[in-house]
């Protein structure tokens, strides 16, 4: 559990805040939000410091500008959305640093917001400047991170700054990431099933052995099944495969077999000529991938055994998806497990990422659980790794 001050911790009255948020959000084509979940999931922390008569400052970034102003990237249509979310006044600043920016800082009402503009239009965020902290920290008394997707970054807005202002506390959003995650690990619904996907056995290495020590059953899906599956003296085709991760997956293999876990791995697979929608595709056996073919998905028999898993479970921790839905032909996999989730009734937390991404798309997000907002945030956290942006908040008493 979190085990660091909270906003509920501070009296804000007569304070001014400052709150590092996640709105690092999809843009469409027409530059407009194009899904608002981590706008939505910090408006509790927003309407909380307003609530309280307190003047907020907003700050986040958004895309990978490498530390330049690009149009391209700016918080311009986070603006727009948030200011249909809350009932408060909500001005926007044209960067995120400098005197214009003081002055609009300091000059809020009580009770009134201000969004900076894109944090990283200055490589000082990236590179946790000291000079860029203070002038953040020199915006308020009280600082919030609420930010559980860029807490494993030290940069400026999530850890520097926490050394020059009075307070430095966890917003709701951030608390309840970590609550989820941790009390998943620590205290299951059992039995507990993992399921992973994703494209690489190397993202997942840490996270899997930590796993394993504590879940009943995993199930591997996703291009990482296939270095797995060579392991085991398979033949894969053309499919994704990481020959240095081979010894790393045999020893995984024979770890979960010590620890007397069930780990499945695909029986069958969509297999398909080339990595394109419109490529020939077959269903077939795992070792009977035809030579130059690929696999692409997780197959109906190994979707159906999986299914059977989840509707057992008490727990289901999912990061990754099971092939590579963005491609109609290949979604079929990860459908039929966020189906299952949904429809299982146990306790389900889906790790951020692409697996949030496709339970959105195939519109699953209110028949689960916990939907974290932070991919990358959630594996370190699943992995045992400290989150700077964590480690930097006042301890709680």
């Amino acid at each position: 559990m979190l085990r660091k001050k909270t906003i509920e911790d501070v009296n804000l009255e007569g304070k001014r805040v400052i709150a590092r948020v996640d709105f690092n959000v999809p843009l469409d084509e027409n530059r407009r939000v194009a899904n608002d979940l981590r706008i939505r999931a910090a408006v509790p922390t927003i309407e909380h410091v307003l609530s309280r008569g307190a003047p907020l400052v907003l700050m986040s970034h958004l895309g990978r500008p490498g530390g330049r102003r690009d149009p391209k990237f700016s918080l311009a249509p986070v603006f727009e959305r948030l200011g249909t979310l809350i009932g408060a006044p909500l001005k926007m600043a044209p960067d995120c640093v400098g005197d214009e920016v003081k002055g609009l800082a300091l000059g809020l009402s009580p009770g009134a917001a201000l969004l900076l503009e894109n944090l990283r239009f200055h490589e000082e965020e990236t590179r946790n400047d000291e000079g860029f902290a203070r002038e953040l920290a020199s915006l308020a008394d009280v600082y919030v991170n609420d930010a559980f997707g860029a807490a494993h970054r030290a940069h400026a807005s999530t850890e520097g700054i926490t050394r020059f202002v009075g307070a430095s506390v966890a917003g709701f959003l951030m608390k309840k990431e970590i609550d989820y995650l941790e009390n998943a690990l620590e205290n299951p619904r059992r039995p507990f099933t993992a399921v992973l996907g994703g494209a690489k056995v190397s993202d997942k290495i840490s996270v899997i052995e930590r796993l394993l020590d504590r879940v009943d059953v995993m199930l591997i899906g996703g291009g990482m099944c296939f270095t797995f599956l060579k392991a085991l003296g398979g033949e894969v085709g053309n499919s994704k495969l990481e020959e240095d991760r081979l010894d790393e997956a045999r020893r995984i293999l024979r770890l979960a077999r010590e620890k007397g876990k069930e780990f499945l791995l695909p029986a069958d697979v969509v297999a398909a000529s080339a990595f394109s929608e419109t490529a020939e595709t077959r269903m077939v056996p795992v070792d009977s991938i035809p030579a130059g073919w690929m696999g692409l998905d997780i197959g109906e028999e190994t979707a159906e055994t999986y299914r059977r898993k989840i509707m057992e479970s008490g727990t289901v921790l999912w990061n990754g998806p099971m092939g590579v839905f963005e491609m109609k032909p290949f979604a079929a996999g990860t459908r039929a497990l966020a189906d299952a989730v949904a429809e299982s009734g146990c306790v389900s937390i889906v790790g951020g990422g692409d697996s949030a991404a496709a339970v959105y798309e195939m519109g699953f997000e209110d028949r689960i659980t916990h939907i974290s907002t932070g991919g990358g945030a959630a594996l370190e956290l699943l992995e045992g790794r400290k989150l700077p942006g964590v480690e930097a908040l006042d301890d709680a008493v």
